[in-house]
């Protein structure tokens, strides 16, 4: 796409979001509603189009746990489809009354949730994030612009079409979503300048994704964070609960950024347990990389790196670390991690609270896996990302998270003195 053609659309989906503000909470369902049928009806061109990207990442060496993100089966985009019609039951956040209260100057004023605008959105390899995105935004008053990858452009363009035909099926603009159809760094770049159109930009991707965004954006982002997600087997551990959390959270899903990466163990515990967890891993196809004090357990295992422990592998492959208390434990989470999901396995609740208060990320865990750091596990819906940051929102960012406020001030009169 040209940079005229970029800009066009961008103020294209600018104009857009006021219409959508004002679209009530039922014409917003139905058309979510038509958007999921939308996208059953199209799955063979979806499919098709899905095929391409995936045939091309293959023949670039894709990663296996990459790959299974971008492919898409007829089962996925039912899966899509159904994630679209559970937003559109979930309540609309727009308009709630969030504080009312009178001033002795006898104005009236009431805080109310309001839609964030134009929300820019960059991703990579992920083509359901395409409707995901789409769904959550317009459901919360929001247009959206979309930036996916070059590996899945083709499945977003025919994702984005489906979308489109049930918005104009609907008699809404077709704005609502706009899809920068192009694989060019250089018009990710020119997107991200785009400040007078966009009003927030959410990067949802690899670290190297999100940090380029970061730094390069001139628009205000919404840092969503990779996921170097921590598992600490504390020396009060029940070992035969540990196991199947550890499993789950690492290969369930190994391209995703709550895989568990990371594994820290006591000291106290580290002569039985980490026997059985080689065994385990060896089962699974999982590669250790271990520190000194870890290795002896582990003969198979490579030396850990500090880059190692830092590492968000999205592939089966863990990094070992045995410490000799839950402070050193907590001490090295809070170096490596990305503050996004951290778990404690333990019997103990004073160290389990001690690690829910000193462990710094978004979502913190005891005995359960890090798997369930997703919007609809939490209730929220499909999710347009897990934010690591402190400012606005913090873990799943579901459509309250899209919203901000603003204040409706009534007087009979008044003048300020």
């Amino acid at each position: 796409m040209s940079m005229e053609s970029i800009k066009e659309l961008c103020r294209k989906g600018a104009e857009a979001k006021f219409s959508i503000q004002g679209l009530s909470a039922d014409a917003k369902n139905e058309a979510l509603l038509r958007a999921a049928d939308a996208l059953l009806r199209d799955s063979d061109i979806i499919l098709r189009a899905n095929a391409i990207d995936c045939e091309k990442a293959e023949k670039a060496g894709m990663s296996s746990g990459l790959l299974d993100r971008l492919r898409l089966t007829e089962a996925r985009i039912r899966q899509i489809a159904k994630g679209v019609k559970e937003v559109s039951l979930l309540p609309d956040p727009v308009g709630e009354l969030l504080e009312e209260f009178d001033r002795p100057s006898g104005i009236h004023i009431r805080k109310v949730r309001v839609p964030l605008g134009c929300i820019g959105i960059i991703y990579e390899s992920r083509p359901n994030v395409t409707a995901d995105a789409f769904a959550l935004c317009f459901k919360s008053g929001n247009s959206c612009i979309l930036k996916g990858g070059s590996d899945c452009l083709h499945s977003n363009i025919a994702i984005a079409a489906s979308l489109k035909s049930a918005l104009k099926d609907c008699g809404i603009t077709e704005d609502a979503v706009g899809l920068i159809e192009s694989a060019n760094r250089a018009d990710t770049n020119f997107f991200m300048q785009q400040r007078e159109y966009i009003d927030v930009l959410i990067p949802r991707g690899s670290a190297g994704l999100i940090r380029a965004v970061v730094e390069g954006s001139r628009i205000p982002v919404i840092e969503t964070g990779s996921g170097n997600c921590h598992i600490y087997i504390d020396r009060d551990a029940d070992l035969e609960k540990a196991m199947p959390i550890i499993i789950n959270a690492k290969t369930q899903r190994t391209g995703v950024c709550n895989a568990a990466e990371s594994l820290v163990v006591h000291k106290d515990i580290a002569e039985k347990f980490l026997p059985m967890l080689r065994s385990a891993m060896e089962r699974c196809g999982v590669s250790l990389f271990a520190d000194s004090l870890s290795i002896p357990y582990l003969p198979l295992a490579g030396e850990a790196t500090e880059e190692d422990f830092a590492a968000e592998y999205l592939d089966l492959k863990l990094s070992v670390k045995t410490v000799s208390s839950v402070r050193e434990a907590i001490d090295h989470i809070n170096r490596y991690h990305t503050k996004h999901s951290d778990c404690i396995i333990t019997e103990n609740p004073e160290t389990a609270e001690q690690f829910l208060k000193e462990v710094d990320s978004a979502c913190v865990y005891v005995n359960a896996s890090t798997r369930f750091t997703d919007g609809f596990e939490f209730g929220f819906g499909a999710e347009i990302g897990i934010s690591t940051q402190m400012l606005h929102a913090r873990g799943p960012m579901g459509l309250r998270e899209l919203t901000s406020y603003k204040y409706l001030v009534t007087g009979t009169g008044q003048i300020r003195k």
